[in-house]
């Protein structure tokens, strides 16, 4: 299924128990739906900020004008179940104004729109608890498309409504699958739809126009967006406060909030029980709060229910990602609290009992994220912590204890500090170039070891994933360019784009507005061989089976990113290698081709797969119950049989009275299947003679 990002990305990592924006509770008027001066004058210095300094080229002209406009409609109904065809073709035929409109911070059209999806919105809602009194024959063979993101629009109300008449049925069904009594059922449809009307009914003027200029922003690129006032002090707030919260980025995918991933050392990544890709259903505060059913709501909505202060219990209903959409939710408790540095920090830890390699110790060193306590260094202490220090330490800590290599572990890591990528590489190159940056006018800064010599100079891995991102992919494609270790994994994230936040108030001063903030992509990362990291991301020399199809994710799955580029090399020192990986990739094959885990990994990407691929759903309740109970079968049955193999019984992570300790134990063994595996490459390469060991030569 396409994704379709409809909201911003949000870190749950505030500690405020009322919210740090207060919640509407009463409905807007329609006649106060209109732009304002402030909102105008917004509007052109957003075009002279974007103009002046997005890497992007803009030209506001109709054909950007009409992207503009198909995006404002995609955020307002990305599922195309409001809007008929004949509303869309009437503001589509004055969109080639909208770009002589917007360079003079005219709005009208934008809330013109906006009037009638309110009135829409109102008419599908009245017409969804139309249906709530009359029931469902679920024997009855037919089937609802639920992902409507690229079908047709309707023509005719007729077809609207029995679009909505077989998404009510569809969502009855729902609630029926996950076991919620008959009788409650239209209580609680009819609690969230006519919560999706308020909701719409208490936008204001600048939410809409928050949702339109966020339409213009994501037009040019999907990590350009504007921070209303409001937002502003929030992701202010944000930054004073320590990082508490459940630590989790959330994003709104049509009307579910999914988890997009945890944060390293947050009580969500450390309870074990969400990953990326699940979506929250409902929300209850406390241990026995009444659970409140989220689907529909706005995102930001969403993170005020679940964001509270520091020891507060939060209760999360969880649609897993491998359930579709008919599977079965689990409610989990977290504990809210603060994300300590300590929590993030790399780690390391011994393998040495392979039996392909006997005598052969590999060091794994786990880093989770690119930090640095700038606080502690703003203040002049001089052992402030920093993922480079720490990683360095576990070198040598690691050499004590006899390693005959090291596979460096970014699965996961988002990034952070550019910095800190920088001078992590320079703990395994003598000195040289690590990362271009080329900024919007064309000028190219390049970030080089600030440390000659070499902590580390043994056989080298480096273990990636889908999201492996930023800085991760900096460090890794340095590692790759040098010849200095084999890449292993999945091909990572693509994010290869620099951010700013741009002051608004800066180009009008002396008025006394606040007009904001653009978050404003405004450089390009480059590696020393030439290429970006931006889309392509960094390709393993050994890729695991888990990446079936990795381009629908990363960047490459976001709508208008930035195309990959290239421009001249750095002069940099690249190792000779020592034989090729063709005999590593084929020893590995054959040992994955037996191995249960990679078994259980891959059937668990099928199944994730299919679910991300299916657009229609049957509604007769027979079918759906079997195709849900087969899901499940797969998954269960395949990590069971890797379990017993590795002499583990499996633990029901569903059960009421779950072992922590075991289901953590468990859980810890299955991260580790791929970990596994490169430490057998990586012991291959030694035995055998490969690109881990490098020798030193000129580039030409």
């Amino acid at each position: 299924m396409r994704q379709r990002l409809i909201s911003f990305l949000i870190a749950l990592v505030l500690a405020s128990s009322a919210g740090i924006v207060a919640a509407k509770s009463k409905d807007i008027p329609v006649s106060s739906l209109v732009p304002t001066h402030r909102q105008q004058r917004t509007t052109i210095v957003i075009n002279q900020a974007l103009e002046r300094f997005h890497y992007r080229d803009i030209s506001l002209n109709d054909e950007f004008a009409e992207q503009i406009f198909e995006k404002y409609v995609e955020a307002l109904d990305p599922n195309r179940s409001f809007f008929l065809q004949r509303d869309f073709d009437r503001f589509k035929r004055n969109v080639r104004r909208l770009d002589d409109d917007l360079s003079r911070g005219k709005l009208d059209t934008a809330f013109e729109i906006f009037r009638l999806y309110r009135q829409r919105v109102d008419e599908r809602v009245r017409y969804a608890l139309s249906l709530l009194d009359e029931g469902f024959d679920f024997d009855r063979k037919e089937s609802y498309r639920f992902d409507r993101s690229e079908a047709d629009r309707a023509r005719t109300r007729a077809e609207l409504d029995e679009i909505w008449r077989k998404r009510v049925k569809n969502d009855w069904l729902g609630l029926r699958l996950s076991k919620k009594e008959e009788s409650e059922i239209p209580g609680l449809l009819r609690k969230r739809y006519e919560g999706l009307a308020r909701r719409v009914r208490q936008f204001d003027s600048d939410d809409v126009f928050h949702a339109f200029v966020n339409a213009y922003t994501q037009s040019l690129e999907p990590h350009t967006s504007y921070m209303s006032p409001s937002t502003s002090e929030n992701f202010d707030i944000s930054m004073r406060l320590s990082l508490e919260g459940i630590g989790a980025v959330l994003r709104g995918d049509n009307e579910y909030t999914v988890v997009q991933s945890t944060i390293p050392g947050g009580p969500a990544q450390q309870s074990g029980q969400i990953s990326g890709g699940d979506r929250i259903v409902g929300v209850a505060q406390g241990l026995d709060g009444t659970m409140e059913d989220v689907i529909g709501w706005r995102l930001q909505d969403v993170v005020d229910k679940i964001r509270g202060p520091k020891g507060s219990v939060v209760r999360l209903q969880i649609l897993p990602k491998s359930a579709g959409s008919d599977g079965k939710t689990r409610e989990i408790s977290i504990v809210r609290n603060e994300i300590k540095l300590e929590d993030q920090a790399a780690k390391s830890y011994l393998i040495d009992d392979m039996d392909s390699a006997p005598g052969i110790r590999i060091g794994v060193i786990e880093i989770p994220a690119f930090y640095r306590d700038f606080r502690a260094e703003s203040k002049g202490n001089k052992d402030f912590r920093s993922t480079t220090r720490d990683v360095r330490n576990l070198i040598q800590k690691l050499q004590k204890q006899g390693v005959s290599g090291i596979v460096v572990d970014l699965r996961g890591n988002g990034g952070g500090s550019l910095t800190e990528a920088t001078e992590l590489t320079g703990l395994f190159i003598d000195e040289g170039p690590v990362v271009q940056v080329k900024d919007s006018f064309g000028k190219v800064e390049v970030e080089t070891d600030p440390d000659p010599g070499i902590v580390y100079k043994g056989p080298l891995a480096v273990l990636v994933d889908r999201n492996s991102a930023s800085a991760s992919e900096i460090f890794a494609g340095a590692m790759q360019d040098y010849g200095r270790g084999i890449i292993i994994g999945e091909p990572t994230f693509g994010k290869g784009t620099v951010q700013t936040l741009i002051d608004l108030n800066r180009f009008v001063p002396n008025q006394d507005d606040d007009l904001g903030r653009l978050r404003l992509t405004m450089a390009e990362f480059f590696r020393v061989s030439g290429g970006s990291t931006q889309l392509r991301g960094v390709v393993p020399e050994i890729i695991f089976p888990t990446a079936l199809d990795f381009n629908d994710h990363g960047e490459r799955a976001l709508d208008n990113p930035l195309p990959w580029a290239e421009i001249a090399p750095a002069n940099y020192v690249r190792a000779s290698l020592n034989g090729g990986v063709e005999s590593l990739r084929q020893r590995s094959d054959k040992r994955i081709r037996r191995d249960a885990g990679f078994d259980m990994l891959t059937a668990r990407e099928q199944v994730l797969r299919e679910v991300e691929d299916q657009t229609i759903v049957s509604l007769q309740e027979k079918d759906r119950r079997l195709e849900s109970e087969r899901r499940e079968r797969v998954l269960k049955d395949q990590r069971d049989a890797f379990l017993r193999a590795n002499g583990v019984d499996p633990v029901d992570e569903d059960a009421d009275d779950v072992d922590q300790d075991a289901l953590e134990k468990q859980q810890e063994i299955i991260a580790r299947i791929q970990v596994g595996e490169a430490a057998r490459i990586l012991a291959d390469s030694i035995r055998y003679g490969s690109p881990s060991r490098p020798r030193a030569v000129m580039r030409d």
